[in-house]
Parts: C-alpha cells; structure tokens; sequence
C-alpha cells in the first residue's frame, strides 16, 4: 500500500524556518541540499520528510514569489507500476529524476487533478519511515 512520505513547502528562508519546526517540534535535520531544483532543508519526525525549499523555478505556475504547500510525495513499492496507474486516471508527467540530475527524492514527478503536483518514489526520503512488507512477505 503506498504511503504518504513527503511534504514540500515552498518559503523564502528555508534555514529560518526550519529552526523554528525544530524548536517548535523538535524535528531533526535529516539533510541539507543545494540542487539545481531548489536549495533546502529537510526535517524529519521519524516517519515523514518536511523539504522546506527555496525553489529555482516556478513548477507549479505559482510565480516564485509564493509560498506554502509546493508538492507532497507518495512512497510506493513500483514506481513504474505507480507512474502508469497515475497516467490512466488522468495525471500527467512532469520530470523524471534523471532530468533534474539529483540523488535521493522523487524518481517520478507528476501533476494530478486540478494540476496539484507530487512525487512518486520507490525509496524512503531521509528520515522517513518505509513501507512495511506484506504480511505473506513477512511471515516468510
């Protein structure tokens, strides 16, 4: 079953805010990035990824003055399989991680309904939690 792993907000100062999730909730930095999407910090509660991120570019059409929620990412055990379900119920293809040149996130972005973006990724984010086997898997 796929997971809820990832939660990307676009701020001005991603290192101001995150000090104050950290003092506010004590979430722990999980890594700090400069690509050539976005620079950011990503914080952690143990089980989801917080990417607050500073973007390069205006994905979401948005203008890059905005700021709030950018994207969210799914964890899932296929990634194609994922990516091919999301196409036949109507999302459509925005970049694969090979054309951003970055390790680590997404392996699949794409836009859903109402052109709401979002990742799809068959690794855990830093510091997140991952999916738990199937129970047949398990017992074996």
């Amino acid at each position: 079953m796929a997971k809820l792993r990832h939660l990307a907000i676009a701020c001005k100062d991603p290192d101001a805010m995150a000090e104050f999730y950290i003092k506010a909730f004590d979430f722990t930095v999980s890594r700090r990035g400069d690509g050539p999407l976005a620079y950011g910090v990503h914080l952690t509660d143990g089980t989801i990824d917080l990417a607050l991120l500073r973007f390069k570019s205006d994905q979401i059409g948005k203008g890059m003055d905005y700021t709030g929620l950018h994207h969210f990412g799914i964890l899932v055990e296929n990634v194609d399989d994922a990516a091919k379900v999301a196409a036949a119920a109507g999302g459509k293809h925005y970049m694969d991680q090979a054309e951003a040149d970055r390790v680590g996130g997404f392996e699949v972005k794409m836009y859903g309904p109402e052109g709401i973006l979002f990742d799809i990724a068959e690794h855990p984010w830093t510091g997140t939690e991952p999916l738990h086997a199937p129970l047949k898997q398990a017992a074996e």
